[in-house]
């Protein structure tokens, strides 16, 4: 290693250290500006929250169904997924055939996770006590007539 190469290599490890302290400081002195310039009222309803003009009524924790948990990995496997061949279709003409191929087999391993969740039923919405054919109650018999 010659003296230049080992002084560019040095100076570009202070250049870092130098951004990182700079980084540092600035968030620092943004957090500071924040706590010494920021509004300092206190009133009844500061801290309550307040969404869409409509104050807050009951508790937030509210139980929601697993479902709904359900959707939002969907969103969040499907949003990948459309990133990935979004990044992929702006580079189709570096990419060739080989990079089609690529894609291709991509979306049929999703599609093959797709249908795995179909076939065992991850995606029924419908509960299980109310899968079977309605059965008429016997105690109600609206056809028979008295004579």
């Amino acid at each position: 290693m010659s003296m230049s190469t080992a002084t560019e290599v040095i100076a570009q490890h202070w250049a870092f250290a130098v951004f990182l302290i700079v980084a540092m400081g600035m968030c620092c002195l943004m957090l500071l500006g924040a706590a010494f310039l920021g509004g300092r009222a206190r009133a009844r309803y500061k801290n309550t929250p307040f969404e869409s003009g409509i104050a807050s009524v009951g508790t937030a924790r509210l139980r929601l169904s697993a479902k709904f948990y359900l959707v939002a990995m969907f969103f969040v496997i499907f949003d990948v997924e459309a990133l990935y061949l979004y990044a992929w279709s702006t580079s189709i003409r570096e990419s060739g055939w080989t990079g089609f191929v690529e894609a291709t087999i991509f979306i049929l391993v999703l599609l093959a996770g797709l249908f795995y969740l179909v076939r065992i039923g991850a995606l029924d919405w419908t509960p299980t006590r109310s899968k079977g054919p309605v059965k008429p109650s016997p105690a109600i018999n609206t056809n028979s007539h008295p004579q």
